[in-house]
């Protein structure tokens, strides 16, 4: 008897110890290169979370290691992966700004057991990528369906889809094409630009010589700017061809530099600054105050859900952070996110949200995308 109570004892003490050590999340984002904004977002966000929450949940302190892999290269950002679990022991990945980064770190997440919550990444088929991976941002497919519907029955019959020559911009290409001509649009041409470097003036000559009604667009965060600016400066609205998007063109964080040019543009997307729900409210004026006045955009959004996704997963794990435990805690939560209703579908690890249409409008404080419609409880329809 005294040598089993002594088992039970040191077995005890042993899963005290290990509910007691830290639990390390790494976190993958670029903070330098071309898409830094968007790791700067996401930095913003997961540190305002620990501000509101604390940094510790279900007995676990939450240590974030936070990695620059600079958005551009998928070796890199395996590498990085490979590290933080091998040499930092992380029992949560997180973060990836862009689809091929995601990829990437698929098999590393399948092979450690190791829950990868996407971020900020919008392919729809990266969940399949590893049994391990759930999404808290959105997907191409899932804000562009709603942009397509909204485009057939507004007056619009005929349009050029332009897209980022990459995962999510052939999956927005697609669900664009698909849903618009079902609804009797015409697709007159289908141009894609290079993801790096791209020079769009070239694409932008071929869209005024081809008239459409309104041209369909497409690029990663942080290249709206120059859509607009060539759009502008090409004289594609003067000759009556409308603007119309995902909102990733029309990125909160931009719009004080993208400005005038942004006003009446039409697009659709899960997020914007200008949500009227009271926890926006409250989100926006806390993210601005902590950030200098920067203003919240959706990346910022998907890396504080995915934070409150890893919260809630540990709560209902009692601090256990197993992968495969943690992982099937992450099934099917629901919560009234500063964007509106989300759900973690259990059957595809993604998310599920509603789909707003938005016209970007002039305030007292600045052009902001206002919603005007919406879709609810929208899930990626997935890509043919």
């Amino acid at each position: 008897m005294v040598l089993g109570a002594a088992v039970i004892s040191a077995g005890l003490a042993s899963s005290l110890a290990s509910a007691a050590e830290p639990l390390k999340v790494g976190l993958i984002v670029p903070m330098s290169g071309p898409f830094a904004s968007t790791g700067r977002q996401v930095d913003a966000a997961v540190k305002l979370f620990l501000q509101q929450n604390g940094a510790s949940v279900a007995g676990r302190d939450i240590q974030i290691i936070l990695k620059d892999d600079g958005g551009v290269s998928p070796d890199v950002t395996k590498r990085i992966a490979q590290e933080l679990v091998s040499r930092d022991k992380v029992q949560v990945l997180a973060g990836f700004g862009l689809t091929p980064l995601a990829f990437a770190a698929a098999p590393v997440a399948t092979q450690a057991k190791v829950p990868m919550i996407v971020m900020n990444a919008a392919t729809s088929v990266i969940p399949q990528r590893s049994p391990y991976i759930v999404r808290t941002g959105f997907t191409l497919a899932q804000v562009t369906a709603p942009m397509a519907q909204w485009a057939a029955k507004n007056k619009i019959k005929s349009v050029v889809t332009f897209v980022s020559d990459y995962g999510p911009g052939i999956d927005a290409e697609k669900v664009f094409v698909k849903d618009f001509t079902a609804a009797g649009g015409k697709i007159v041409a289908s141009l894609r630009a290079p993801l790096r470097n791209p020079d769009y003036s070239p694409f932008l000559a071929r869209v005024k010589d081809a008239k459409p009604d309104a041209l369909f667009v497409f690029v990663p965060s942080g290249e709206g700017a120059a859509v607009l600016k060539q759009f502008t400066d090409r004289g594609l609205a003067e000759a009556g061809i409308r603007l119309i998007a995902t909102g990733d063109v029309l990125d909160d964080d931009l719009m004080p530099s993208i400005g005038s040019a942004a006003v009446g543009v039409v697009s659709s997307h899960h997020y914007s600054a200008a949500h009227p729900s009271p926890e926006n409210k409250a989100f926006v004026a806390a993210f601005t105050k902590a950030n200098k006045n920067m203003r919240p955009n959706f990346h910022a959004v998907g890396a504080y859900d995915g934070m409150h996704l890893l919260y809630a997963a540990l709560k209902k794990t009692g601090g256990n952070s197993e992968g495969p435990k943690l992982l099937e805690a992450m099934k099917g939560q629901s919560w009234t996110s500063v964007r509106g209703p989300v759900t973690i579908d259990p059957a595809t690890r993604d998310i599920v949200q509603n789909v707003y249409i938005r016209k970007a409008e002039q305030g007292a404080s600045g052009v902001f995308n206002v919603e005007f419609d919406k879709v609810e409880k929208f899930k990626d329809p997935g890509v043919e």
